[in-house]
């Protein structure tokens, strides 16, 4: 997951499966546990940035099973999307 400046042109954070410290207290980085996961993370850095309201781009996938848990998991911790 990435949050990208109104602009598009800016990474202002990510958090992602593979990163070392993540990945070892995940059994598998493929899974709705994992999005969870990710989603909580994304929501703790953006909250660290002053970010308190994203828009949510799913890419055309459709908002089930992982994108809904990572949606989900960042709506229960306080960001408004």
């Amino acid at each position: 997951a990435q949050i990208i400046d109104t602009t598009g042109s800016k990474v202002l954070t990510s958090a992602s499966t593979v990163e070392n410290h993540l990945k070892t207290q995940l059994t598998s980085g493929g899974n709705i546990k994992a999005a969870e996961y990710i989603g909580k993370i994304i929501a703790e850095r953006s909250l660290a940035l002053g970010i308190n309201t994203l828009a949510f781009d799913r890419s055309g996938y459709k908002f089930h099973g992982r994108i809904r848990a990572l949606a989900d998991a960042v709506r229960n911790s306080g960001i408004n999307i």
